[in-house]
């Protein structure tokens, strides 16, 4: 995240001799993206962060690919991806391409027994049910329904639910993610004409450092297959941090619409970006008003890019029989826009209560054996008057 953040204990230089009470040395750890280029922080471990026992096992997780070359539009039912115990095996690849993957998850239960870490993606997790802390060892973070949870490669984390009721629409990208580059000045900072702002933006909050020796299993994703490794010390035995590279939390609750007297294009709800694809954010906001305005979006060609939108709560006027947890696909190639009937409907409306998150990719999008479970095989027919 483009902006500086400092939690727990830390020396007053960089590099510089940082002792324990007992007169030994705490452990500096620099974590970083980019080689040495892009976002890192300065972390200060009790033990040395290199102890590896064991490596155990480890099993494939890539997505198996039923569709590679797709123009049809799809939707997938969600809500239909059953829930599992174990929150990764929960987690559920829809779609697919070299830059990221896109993820269904129901876990019903916390990570009790092992810690986490994806070092080949950023993580974006979006909070459809449920709330619960996210537990890393650069701090905590509470979350809850509309939270985006961002994850940065490389996040040792635990994540605690308070029910067995949850569902989480995951974007895994090979890319960083950062806030999109037209919202920030020169030196990071959100500008005034930005959606949200850093006020908006929830840092770790709380470091649980743990001075402990022992067997501790760390799972972690590497080039689509995860690893059990034994680490001989507690992963979340940070005393403190500073820098930019960390997970932090938005909600898409306060992100502020960005409306006019005509249809704004979908850029208007961008949220975060990477040089793959772009997400956005459509929630309750007020419509169009110039007098002779149509508030539905008008018919547009993807030609440079899968369109893909979840949706999570209210009235999408522009589609026909949507439900919450709903996905539709509209791949690069052909053109699509509202349904029959909804251009109509939505002249003289004023506002709308629907909240989605869309995810556009700019190289186009693979499905899953999973996704074909929950296809909708006629939605490719759905324009038909």
């Amino acid at each position: 995240m483009p902006f500086y953040h400092k939690l727990g204990k830390i020396p007053h230089k960089r590099h510089t001799i940082f002792k324990k009470p007992d007169g030994s040395l705490y452990y500096e750890q620099l974590f970083g993206t980019i080689g040495f280029d892009g976002m890192s922080s300065n972390l200060y471990h009790v033990y040395r962060p290199t102890q590896v026992k064991e490596i155990s096992s480890k099993i494939n997780v890539a997505p198996q690919i039923a569709t590679a070359n797709n123009i049809k539009s799809y939707r997938f039912h969600g809500f239909k991806v059953k829930p599992e115990n174990d929150y990764l095996k929960s987690r559920t690849p829809i779609l697919t391409n070299a830059d990221c993957t896109i993820e269904l998850a129901a876990p019903k239960k916390s990570t009790a027994n092992y810690f986490y870490k994806n070092a080949d993606a950023d993580e974006l997790i979006f909070i459809h049910k449920g709330t619960g802390k996210l537990r890393t060892h650069l701090g905590n973070l509470d979350f809850k329904y509309g939270d985006y949870l961002v994850i940065p490669r490389g996040i040792i984390y635990k994540i605690d639910f308070e029910t067995e009721d949850n569902r989480l629409f995951i974007v895994e990208s090979r890319r960083p993610i950062y806030t999109p580059k037209r919202y920030r000045n020169w030196f990071g900072q959100l500008l005034e004409h930005s959606p949200f702002c850093e006020r908006d933006i929830r840092r770790p909050y709380e470091l649980e450092t743990n001075d402990e020796k022992g067997d501790f299993l760390m799972k972690i994703k590497k080039q689509n297959e995860v690893f059990d490794m034994i680490y001989a010390t507690h992963p979340f035995d940070v005393v403190g941090y500073d820098g930019f590279n960390y997970p932090y939390a938005l909600s898409i609750h306060d992100f502020e619409p960005i409306t006019g007297r005509i249809h704004q294009p979908p850029p208007v709800h961008q949220t975060f970006e990477t040089d793959a694809f772009v997400v956005c954010s459509f929630v309750p906001r007020l419509y169009d008003y110039h007098p002779e305005s149509i508030p539905a979006p008008y018919n547009h060609s993807n030609i440079d890019s899968d369109e893909v939108l979840y949706y999570v709560d209210g009235d999408f006027m522009s589609r026909n029989d949507i439900e919450k947890g709903h996905i539709s696909l509209h791949p690069a190639g052909i053109p699509h826009g509202p349904h029959p009937g909804a251009a109509e409907r939505s002249i003289g409306k004023t506002k709308t209560e629907e909240l989605a998150v869309m995810v556009d990719t700019f190289k186009p999008l693979q499905l899953t054996k999973q996704a074909m479970e929950i296809a909708d095989e006629t939605y490719h027919k759905s324009w038909l008057e």
